[in-house]
């Protein structure tokens, strides 16, 4: 495993990280048992930064990722592990209209009392790095809810602070970085989404503020292994995201990906990941795990060879303006 600095912080992170959103739920069925090995053997192979959320499952994952850090602790385990959860705003639109009041989506009270959820869910008395669940461009002039988190970093409860982009306005965040608002940002940048390159990745780089790629797979499309004709329970997240005619348009854009990945040793799923780490502005990124096979698969990929300037040549060939697919057809 190779490490990384992330952004001006003093922190060095894997460059392949742990998502934990499956292991919480909505990704169809999966057993803790199989969380709590594929989790360990992440851990075993290197990986130190683990992402969560409130929303995982309603803590579930937070609860599975504090049961292994206690148990691993107990074990005599002589290893620092970066652990960073989200807060969703309060009930309301998702993502926050331009119409929503910050004081009310995120209000004081609100956030002491989520992030003191957070932090039972996990065990712990401090999180290492607090991220707002999505965020709205109309609240940049007036940030608020990062002033409340300052406060919460002053007091010690939080170590870092972040936000995860939306996804229909990644560079909404680009003035908080500039303000000195976050020490992180966590974006969805991959071979079919690359319009944080343009600017949002530079900017980072700028302020030093770590960043952690979300959606490398474009939620499984990525690694190929779909076809027009795969379906998904209606319990999975994908159900949704790959409603309509989505499933089969994303499979014509993967195919021809996979042309140009074709004959450079490397599979889809590990060219997916050396795209995105080839970013020199990225920290990290968060696949996510849900089995030991998929640990050591993702894991391993941190020590293959960086991708060939020619193939990355290619690859850039592929961003995909598709619009807002979260909103549906």
């Amino acid at each position: 495993m190779k490490y990384r600095k992330f952004g001006k912080h003093d922190f060095t992170t894997s460059e392949i990280g742990y998502g934990a959103w499956a292991i919480g739920g909505s990704w169809g069925e999966q057993k803790d048992d199989e969380s709590l090995g594929a989790l360990n053997r992440a851990l075993d192979l290197g990986c130190n930064f683990i992402d969560t959320a409130a929303g995982y499952g309603g803590g579930h994952s937070e609860r599975l990722i504090g049961q292994v850090l206690r148990e691993r602790q107990a074990a005599g385990k002589d290893e620092s592990i970066f652990v960073a959860t989200k807060t969703p705003p309060a009930d309301g639109e998702w993502p926050p209209s331009p119409y929503c009041k910050a004081e009310e989506r995120y209000s004081e009270s609100y956030l002491r009392e989520n992030i003191a959820e957070r932090m039972a869910c996990l065990g712990t008395k401090k999180i290492d790095l607090l991220q707002l669940h999505t965020w709205t461009r109309a609240w940049n002039r007036n940030p608020t809810p990062f002033k409340i988190l300052r406060e919460l970093q002053a007091e010690g409860k939080i170590g870092l602070i972040g936000v995860s982009t939306p996804e229909q306005d990644q560079n909404s965040v680009i003035d908080l970085m500039r303000g000195g608002w976050i020490d992180a940002v966590q974006v969805i940048y991959n071979i079919l989404e690359q319009e944080p390159a343009a600017e949002l990745l530079d900017v980072a780089a700028e302020c030093g503020v770590g960043v952690i790629v979300r959606v490398a797979f474009d939620e499984g499309a990525l690694t190929g292994k779909f076809t027009a004709d795969t379906t998904f329970a209606e319990d999975d997240f994908r159900s949704n995201y790959f409603a309509g005619d989505r499933i089969g348009r994303i499979v014509k854009r993967v195919d021809a990906i996979k042309a140009d990945v074709e004959g450079s040793s490397y599979t889809m799923p590990q060219a997916a990941l050396k795209f995105v780490l080839a970013h020199p502005a990225v920290s990290l990124v968060i696949p996510g795990i849900r089995t030991i096979a998929q640990a050591e698969a993702n894991c391993g990929v941190s020590d293959l060879a960086d991708l060939p300037e020619d193939l990355m040549t290619r690859l850039h060939s592929h961003n995909w303006r598709r619009g807002i697919w979260y909103s549906g057809k």
